[in-house]
């Protein structure tokens, strides 16, 4: 018996917020989509990635060891993030995608 086709998600919806774009989403984008925005990366940026999922992007805040520092550079730029529903082919490459230089 043939085993039955397995459905692949050829477009995701929320490409635009992976950081190819203005807004970042905080459950999906890959550390590096953070790079646009000074003093995010890496130390806020970091830490965003490797918590959550965040029910919303006021959560981030919630993340243990945030710094003032890093709370003040989140809510700087807190008008350019979303949290879109984690999408586990994303969420898996958040802290390294296999980009290198």
């Amino acid at each position: 018996a043939i085993p039955a086709a397995a459905s692949a998600r050829v477009d995701y919806e929320n490409v635009a917020y992976l950081g190819g774009g203005s807004t970042v989403d905080v459950n999906n984008a890959n550390v590096r989509a953070y790079l646009r925005l000074p003093g995010m990366y890496p130390s806020a940026a970091g830490k965003i990635v490797t918590h959550g999922p965040y029910k919303s992007v006021a959560d981030v805040y919630n993340i243990p060891g945030l710094t003032s520092a890093e709370k003040e550079v989140i809510k700087k730029y807190e008008s350019k993030f979303v949290a879109k529903d984690p999408a586990a082919e994303y969420v898996i490459d958040r802290v390294n995608n296999g980009l290198y230089r």
